[in-house]
């Protein structure tokens, strides 16, 4: 069942969210029963960092973080912001464009990102591992350290989110969605913020 939480003022005013959000939600909520435990900070920046082995998690981690009060807003390819209407609708809901470079362009760009989120209050869901397991069981594989490089950068909270049911809508690797049966259960757990104080500095 998920929390009820308060709105956070990012999601209560209008914005791109809510027209994504009417096309978005019911589809969803004919494909899973998504039960979320758990909350998030109702206000300022975090970043979220969920287990992910299915091409659809994405969908579903959001409508998880809706549901929680907040914005989704994920970390894309900047490839990805030059494509038309695509590169709109990610810049005007606030996707965060990350780069492949050198260690110094990357932590310059890990510390203006940061400084962004925390400014505008706004958090970002990061996947660790940034691509699906090649584990037969599809146990999580060693992360990356983006997710942690953000948050130390802007001394914002990092939060693990675990999630399990999305292979059974659409399997690793595979493009098909599952519709039979309707509502398959997704489970959803948000996770204490980490204690990152010894890598401060």
């Amino acid at each position: 069942m998920t929390p009820v939480a308060a709105w956070s003022p990012e999601k209560s005013r209008p914005s791109l969210f809510w027209a994504l959000a009417v096309i978005v939600l019911p589809l969803v909520g004919l494909l899973a029963r998504i039960r979320v435990r758990g909350t998030l900070p109702r206000g300022g920046a975090f970043v979220l960092a969920p287990n992910h082995y299915s091409e659809i998690d994405p969908v579903l981690v959001a409508v998880g973080v809706w549901r929680l009060g907040r914005a989704p807003r994920f970390m894309a390819k900047d490839s990805l912001f030059r494509v038309p209407v695509i590169g709109w609708i990610l810049r005007r809901t606030g996707m965060v464009p990350v780069a492949r470079a050198s260690s110094v362009a990357a932590a310059k760009q890990t510390m203006t990102q940061s400084r962004a989120l925390v400014e505008n209050g706004r958090g970002v869901i990061v996947y660790p591992e940034g691509t699906l397991p090649r584990d037969p069981d599809m146990w999580p594989m060693r992360g990356k350290s983006g997710a942690v490089r953000l948050a130390v950068a802007g001394g914002i909270p990092l939060i693990p989110m675990a999630q399990w049911g999305t292979h059974a809508i659409m399997g690793r690797y595979s493009k098909k969605i599952s519709l039979w049966p309707l509502r398959k259960p997704v489970d959803v757990l948000i996770g204490d913020p980490i204690d990152l104080s010894d890598l401060a500095g």
